[in-house]
């Protein structure tokens, strides 16, 4: 706060003290003043001293105006004689000091300030001591609310730096709520997957549990199942020993009467003989004695030969009717039908062998057959599946524990079957076939035997239906291959189906190459039955199918082995083989010949079946061209 600047116009002496007191006096030093005062006063005149308090001004209340000297009334009483003898002591009339030249801070906007710039004159007709106390209580005053002031300022920022301090803390406060949160949430998530995994590992205890005891039961359901089957084995080896005894007995029996026929035949024909011989003797001795029964001898004995070679031209007649018959029936090429037998043969041959080999054998080889099938089921499209697979069906059917005639022929016999699984990967398991046979070469005729008694078109071969060769459609549907299933026959929607699966199943055969392994039935063998398959089989719904299923697993390695030779072939099938199809006017061929004509004219041969390569790189892929084929395989 600013100062106040006081001018006081008044008389700056009187008898010769000065009446201008100090600004800066303190209250002590005024009052010591305002008393040497008085005593000078007192000392200097006899009249009564013009500022000796007369009363007390406390409790009285005090003008509003500025700070005021007056003289006492009892001055006033002073004759005017005493005041002409005292003329040149001064009285000291009231006067107002002029505050003309008051001055206010312009920072001060306190009530008390406006109130002293109201006022135009500082001082009123009071003591000096009282103005100096007055001006003291002001300045005072004025401390005071500075003071005031300065500790309003000191709380104020007191108050900002506890707000700032306040503020910190709520911020460090939700710091460390929000970082509880996160702690707090962290080990809430650490707890759920703690929780988690106990239970995982609960469930894993329990499903271990469960498995444990589906096995400990599955055990004792095989145990039950073998005590059984060698129950039912022993049965069997029984009835069979009293079935062959009985055979025996009765082939003993049927042989006894054809030795008795044969030799009953001898003695006839040597009666005949000698009836003969007996009847020439006769004739030539009557030779010379009567010519005219010569004559009539040579007529007979000319027609009696006659007769004898004419016996033989009609049973010869008869055998060519049956053979004519025959061919109209079965539809295959020669060839085919000689492998066809032999194999088949070498398959039953090796069936009696087994079925001999079991009966006096007390060794249980059903093990190795379920071994077997285990393994055809479990392979798939991976080369080092196929191989693994591969090694260990060779190991089976290499192993001196089990004769190789029942390993071979469970495995030729498991492979076909499985053909109807519908997760039967038919390249992976052609790869598997080539390994095995390329190490037991004789496993391929029995193999193939299989697929001729499954499905008769892998021959190829073809049964036309007659009435006069078959006694019902039944018995055509048996002979052609559909099964019979608790006295009815399957469907021929079934049949096809089981049809497309086997030679789905053959055309991979002949496809699979694999290199530095020799494939004993590979593409020429194909190429081999598309040829006889086209020159001898008719159009139907049967051949249709079947040459489908072929050219689907087939075509491409015949097209990249033969190349121009196979696209004759499949003009051939666009042009004559679908046109019979057409011919026969059965909206059911529609699908199927919509098919082959999709295969050919969109040149789908050129395309690698799916599932062909198979995943891996443990076994090549990769086609090995060979030289041109023969012409014995040109359609």
């Amino acid at each position: 706060m600013g100062a106040f600047k006081l001018a006081l116009r008044c008389p700056q002496k009187v008898h010769d003290i000065v009446v201008d007191p100090e600004p800066n006096w303190s209250f002590e030093s005024l009052s010591s003043e305002l008393h040497s005062l008085e005593k000078k006063l007192h000392d200097s005149c006899s009249v009564p001293v013009p500022f000796t308090k007369v009363q007390s001004r406390k409790g009285v209340k005090r003008s509003p105006m500025a700070f005021v000297m007056s003289l006492s009334n009892e001055e006033t009483e002073l004759s005017e004689s005493e005041r002409e003898e005292d003329h040149d002591l001064s009285m000291v009339t009231a006067k107002r000091f002029n505050c003309d030249d008051l001055y206010m801070s312009d920072s001060d906007s306190s009530d008390y300030e406006l109130a002293f710039d109201a006022q135009s004159y500082l001082m009123d007709e009071v003591g000096l001591v009282e103005s100096a106390l007055f001006e003291r209580s002001h300045e005072h005053h004025l401390q005071v609310q500075e003071d005031i002031r300065n500790q309003l300022s000191a709380i104020e920022t007191e108050l900002m730096t506890e707000q700032e301090k306040s503020a910190s803390a709520f911020a460090r406060i939700e710091k460390y709520r929000e970082a509880r949160k996160e702690l707090e949430r962290k080990l809430d998530t650490h707890y759920q997957r703690k929780i988690a995994e106990a239970l995982d590992n609960h469930l894993t205890a329990i499903q271990r549990d469960h498995e444990l005891k589906s096995q400990i039961e599955e055990r004792r359901i095989r145990s039950d199942a073998a005590h059984e089957e060698a129950k039912r084995k022993e049965r069997a080896f029984h009835e069979e020993r009293l079935r062959q005894e009985r055979a025996r007995a009765e082939a003993e029996a049927k042989l006894r009467f054809e030795e008795a026929k044969m030799a009953a035949v001898e003695a006839e024909r040597r009666a005949a003989k000698e009836a003969a011989e007996k009847e020439a003797t006769e004739a030539s001795k009557r030779i010379d004695a009567v010519a005219s029964q010569q004559e009539a001898a040579k007529p007979q004995l000319n027609a009696d030969s006659s007769n004898m070679n004419l016996q033989p031209q009609g049973s010869g007649s008869n055998r060519t009717k049956k053979s004519q018959t025959t061919g109209d029936v079965v539809r295959a090429a020669q060839t085919a039908l000689t492998l066809e037998q032999g194999r088949l043969l070498k398959l039953k041959e090796l069936e009696e062998a087994n079925r001999t080999l079991i009966m006096t054998s007390n060794m249980d080889f059903s093990n190795h057959e379920r071994h077997i099938s285990r393994l055809i089921r479990q392979i798939r499209g991976i080369k080092e599946n196929v191989r693994v697979k591969a090694s260990e069906l060779v190991k089976i059917l290499k192993n001196p524990s089990c004769p190789q005639s029942i390993s071979v022929a469970a495995f030729a016999k498991k492979v076909v079957s499985h053909c109807e699984s519908p997760d039967n990967a038919v390249f992976a398991c052609g790869h598997v076939i080539v390994l095995v046979t390329s190490q037991v070469p004789q496993a391929m005729d029995l193999l193939l035997a299989e697929f001729h008694r499954a499905c008769i078109y892998t021959v190829p071969k073809h049964i036309v239906y007659s009435k006069s060769a078959f006694e019902s459609k039944e018995a055509y549907y048996k002979d052609i291959g559909h099964r019979e299933d608790g006295g009815k026959l399957e469907s021929v929607k079934d049949y096809l189906k089981r049809l497309e699966s086997y030679m789905k199943l053959y055309g991979a055969l002949v496809q699979t190459e694999v290199q530095g392994v020799p494939n004993i039935h590979g593409p020429k063998e194909g190429w081999a039955w598309l040829a006889r398959f086209l020159n001898v089989l008719p159009a139907n719904m049967y051949t249709a199918v079947a040459l489908n299923a072929f050219l689907q697993t087939a075509g491409f390695v015949l097209f990249r082995k033969y190349k121009s030779q196979f696209t004759k072939m499949l003009h051939i099938i666009l042009n004559d083989f679908l046109n019979a199809l057409r011919e026969r006017e059965d909206s059911e061929l529609n699908p199927i010949i919509l098919e082959i004509q999709s295969y050919i004219e969109d040149n789908k041969f050129l395309q690698e079946p799916e599932g062909r390569s198979l995943q891996g790189q443990l076994l090549s892929s990769v086609m090995v061209p060979e030289s041109e084929p023969s012409r014995g395989y040109y359609y």
